[in-house]
Formats: C-alpha cells, structure tokens, sequence
C-alpha cells in the first residue's frame, strides 16, 4: 500500500526506535526522568522565541541544570538568563556565551538544543556531537543537502543520539489519528496526498540599512551565509524572508506536513521530485523566497502534493496548513489543533482535538509568546528524545528522518529554479542524471567558512 523505507534508513535509523506511545502520559515510556538521580547538564544555542521554548518544555519534564547559553544578541542572552534562573531549581544563572565554540569547549553538557536560524543548524548540530553531547536540533536540519549528509555521518561516528524538532510524530491527537485511523486501514489505500500553507507568513518590507547595533554580532549571526547590509535585527520573522539564511516557505512549513506524512505513510525517500513557483504577487519589497510554489513528490502509486501561497484565501479554510490523506475509503485532514475523517458512504465520521495540558503545566498560560497547541507535542518529543538517551535507541524524529523530509523540500526548490524534475540518489550522493543540480547540492560558504561533506567523518 506505501513505499517502505530503504535499506540504509532502516537499518541503519528505525531499527530499535524508541515507539511513542500514549502521549498523555508520561509514564507510557516506562520511566520518569524529572525523578531520576542524575541530573542532565543543558546547554541552548540561539536563545530567542523558539530556542528559549525548546528549552522551557525540556525542563517542565526532565531534571536538568541549564548550565549555558549562547546567542550573538546580547539582549536576548541576558533575558533568556534572568527567564532561566527563574525556572530552574537551582536557581542558578547559566554561564552566559556570545561564541557557541567556546560554549561547547567546555566539554560540560550532556545535551545541547540548538535554536539558532537555518543557516546555522548543520554546522552548529555537528559542532555539539564532536563536543559530546547529544543534541536537540530544530527544523529543517540544514539549508544544503550535504549539511543533511554530513549531520549523519557526524551522528553515527560520534554516536551521539540526535533528536530534530519536527514535533508533529509527537502530537497526541496526530498520533492517534495515525493509531485509529491510518494504521487501523479506515481509509483503505491511500493514493494521493495534498500539503499546503496559506499563511500570510512572507515578511516583505524595505526596511533601510542602519548601523549595527553594540549588542548584536552581525557577522557571527551572519555565520557562512552571504553578508547583507544589515537592515535591522533578523529575528523572528526578517530572516526567514530571504533564501540567503534558509529555503523559504517549503523549508520552513512543507518540511512539517511533509514529515508528518511520510511518517503516518511509512514513505521513505521520492522516487522524484518536481516544482514550479516564484515571486508572482509580492514583488515590492525585498523578501526573495517564492510567494506561490506547488510541488510534487513522487511514491509508488501515490504523489504528495504541496501548495502554499502568502497571499489570498486557502483552499479551505478550516485547514490552512494542513495535510489530507485521500483514500479509497474516506480522507483524513489534520493540522496542528485537530483531525477529521470523512468517510466515502454512509460511515461513521470522526473527529479529534488538540491535547492541552493547562492544569498539569499551569505555568504555559503565563509565557510570553508560547504556543499552547504545540506544548504538550514538545514535551512528549523531549521525553522521546531522553528515552533514546536512555535506551540507546534512535529517536522518533531521529537524524536520517527529519534529513530525507528537508533534503526533500531542498530538491523541491532545486527543482523550481531549474525547472525540471529530480531523482536524489543518496548511496551515491547525486542527483541522478544531472551534473548541473548535482553541483547545487552544496552551497557556497562565506569566505573563512569550511563547508562539511560526509567524508570528513569516515
């Protein structure tokens, strides 16, 4: 009925994962970390709105010490500071790092989230398993399909575990959707798929060049990526606007729906891949990532179809950026705060909500800027995280995954520039037949930046 996984992900990374069970609680992993003896050492890397949240779940279910933090802003390193030692038991300030290196060099830190943008998250993913950490990394895991390569060759040659922020695998009612659903065959089989994002997400200003200000390190922020002019602080929702720092709307939200499908699906690697879009409506500001983009990802006898557009109405407005599963039994639409499944005939529909956990971390209602939907499915993947840990075992969202769901979205954009479809061939590092998309693979870095190729890890 699907594609199932090749033979090096198997092998290599599912073999010994550690299942997700029953979401709602915590005692479904056998063990209770916020109980044991051992307290973790924690360090994060990029201290603003999703980094410090990373951080606050982790510590709502495990016992930890955050011992540092790292950020080029100085302003947001000394908030996320004075939030920390609120928070821990300690009550202790972490040791507080404007250079991620000489954080890790350290040599201190059982685990390292790292929340620092895109064009980041590669080499600072690698940079935490050669320190010996095992590392939480937020989506997409690079902005190249060889940082992807690289990030897994560096895990399995320092064997650290590595868990990557794609949260959805934790999501209990996506979960069990997948459980009572999908994997129950109510759909019967499942041969096309669309994805899509209608939010009205794309920055698209012309804010002027300014001075850079004495508490921001624009060059370190700017890291291996090309320098712009600097034109006010990147944070948040600036950066995301340009291909410079990342790979736009499909690197940023198709990954999310991409994964989640692959995973309710068991699908493996695209047979190929193809895409058409570009900057059709917003054309007055500077943003440089594609306003419209539909892609296509080919699995036997099943194509996934992506959609997004930052401007208009979405194709339903009940599901903006969701996924649907169209079988020949029904279809299944589901998002971040609900599922339903409609049945073909005269069956029963079902209908799931988002797990809230107000009552049991009451503290969610007085953060600033929290997502409330997407607490719970962090908690939950921490504790998949900390179980891997714990067990050895690979994790839900383990590094080979979250690498075939992100190299996916980065051929997608390869795909549109050069107009014509793909293959990636991953045993041979290439794109099949085709030397010109092959030799985008890797990115060029800024001078002084050493690219990573999977070869520096044998």
């Amino acid at each position: 009925m699907h594609q199932k996984k090749d033979v090096l992900s198997r092998r290599n990374f599912i073999k010994g994962t550690s299942s997700l069970m029953a979401l709602s609680s915590f005692g479904a992993y056998g063990f209770d970390f916020a109980s044991k003896d051992k307290v973790l050492r924690v360090g994060l890397i990029g201290t603003g709105w999703y980094g410090k949240s990373d951080l606050f779940r982790l510590m709502q279910v495990a016992n930890v010490e955050v011992v540092s933090l790292c950020d080029v802003d100085k302003q947001l390193l000394t908030e996320a500071g004075n939030l920390v030692a609120l928070r821990q038991k300690s009550k202790k300030t972490p040791r507080l790092y404007g250079n991620y290196k000489k954080m890790l060099a350290e040599k201190d830190l059982d685990i390292v989230l790292v929340g620092s943008p895109d064009h980041w998250h590669a080499l600072q993913g690698i940079d935490v398993l050669k320190s010996g950490a095992h590392l939480y990394l937020q989506k997409p895991i690079s902005v190249d399909v060889m940082e992807g390569e690289s990030l897994i060759a560096a895990a399995n040659k320092y064997g650290k575990v590595v868990q990557v922020g794609t949260q959805r695998k934790s999501t209990p009612h996506l979960v069990e959707a997948k459980k009572n659903i999908v994997d129950a065959g109510l759909l019967g089989k499942i041969s096309h798929v669309e994805i899509c994002c209608y939010y009205h997400m794309r920055a698209n200003g012309n804010p002027p060049i300014e001075t850079v200000p004495d508490f921001f390190d624009y060059d370190m922020w700017t890291g291996p990526a090309p320098l712009r002019p600097y034109d006010g602080l990147p944070h948040r929702r600036w950066w995301r606007t340009f291909m410079e720092y990342g790979n736009g709307i499909m690197g940023d939200m198709c990954v999310h729906m991409l994964d989640t499908v692959r995973w309710m699906l068991d699908l493996g690697w695209p047979k190929k891949i193809s895409s058409t879009g570009g900057i059709y409506v917003q054309k007055d500001g500077k943003s440089n990532i594609a306003d419209t983009q539909t892609a296509i990802f080919e699995f036997d006898e099943l194509d996934c179809v992506w959609n997004h557009r930052s401007w208009g109405t979405p194709a339903d407005p009940e599901y903006p950026w969701s996924f649907k599963l169209y079988g020949e039994n029904g279809t299944l639409s589901g998002d971040v705060k609900k599922y339903d499944f409609i049945p073909h005939g005269d069956g029963k529909k079902i209908h799931g909500d988002v797990l809230y956990e107000r009552e049991k971390f009451p503290e969610d209602l007085t953060e600033k800027d929290i997502e409330l939907h997407a607490a719970p499915a962090t908690r939950a993947h921490m504790l998949d995280f900390l179980a891997a840990i714990e067990n050895k075992t690979q994790p839900i969202a383990n590094i080979q995954e979250a690498h075939i769901s992100t190299a996916s979205c980065i051929l997608a954009n390869m795909a549109m520039e050069l107009n014509r479809p793909l293959v990636y061939d991953q045993k041979q590092l290439i794109v099949v037949n085709d030397p010109e998309a092959t030799k985008l693979l890797q990115r060029g870095y800024r001078e002084g930046w050493e690219h990573p190729h999977p070869k520096m890890f044998e």
